[in-house]
């Protein structure tokens, strides 16, 4: 178990999530460590939630716009200047090689050092399209991105092959590293507070979140934690 962050020499983080509000729920704390540290942070949306509501009054273009724009929104309060939305249906992910050459393209356009996304391999992951992201995220970086002959259009397109140094996925089962986001937790409640389609005032929300951040903090020597199971890539 370790504590790492801002502090591990990477300089480039790109989370790849199925949903508007994943980002922040999972990693919203540590986006903020990583921002106020200098690091520079992209989010590649793979949906735009455009089922997620209970609501029976919004048509499913209202509702892009709406989630996109909260999406943004989080992200800018985190200190995020990129948002990338790859427009895919909600609800119907799957981790084709179609999904794969888009992430592949995130990962050659922003060239990050560390993904960090979904941990596909968690066993009675429920969504559907969690699992999806992840398994097609995790595919996407090795031998994928790396190697120029796999999806050789990107270079027609001006992007170069990149290799990822690390994967960090969140939600996992067994992590690895533990964040601490003590005096990040009010960022995290400032960014999931953009989702009001989400969580409306957060009221109920937050309390569960804030155990839950405890829970993984608790056999760590700070008060609030996100935690990742990493991946080290050495091929």
């Amino acid at each position: 178990m370790s504590e790492r962050l801002p502090w591990d020499g990477h300089d480039r983080y790109l989370l790849v999530v199925a949903h508007p509000d994943d980002a922040e729920f999972s990693s919203g704390g540590t986006i903020a460590r990583l921002v106020k540290a200098g690091r520079e942070v992209t989010i590649v949306q793979v949906t735009s939630g455009d089922k997620g509501t209970p609501r029976r009054d919004l048509t499913t273009q209202e509702l892009v716009a709406l989630r996109e724009k909260e999406e943004e929104e989080a992200a800018r309060r985190l200190g995020v200047k990129t948002v990338e939305f790859l427009h895919k249906t909600d609800g119907e992910v799957e981790p084709n090689l179609e999904l794969r050459g888009e992430i592949v393209r995130m990962i050659r356009r922003h060239k990050p050092n560390v993904l960090i996304t979904h941990d596909p391999f968690r066993a009675y992951a429920f969504h559907p399209d969690h699992r999806g992201v992840g398994l097609a995220a995790h595919d996407a970086v090795y031998p994928s991105a790396r190697d120029p002959l796999f999806f050789p259009e990107h270079l027609e397109e001006g992007l170069e092959p990149h290799k990822v140094n690390e994967i960090w996925y969140f939600n996992a089962e067994h992590p690895d590293l533990f964040v601490d986001i003590t005096g990040t937790w009010d960022d995290k409640v400032d960014s999931l507070c953009a989702h009001v389609s989400q969580i409306g005032d957060g009221v109920e929300v937050f309390p569960r979140v804030r155990e839950r951040c405890a829970e993984m903090a608790k056999d760590v020597d700070f008060e609030l934690a996100e935690a990742f199971k990493t991946v080290v890539m050495r091929m």
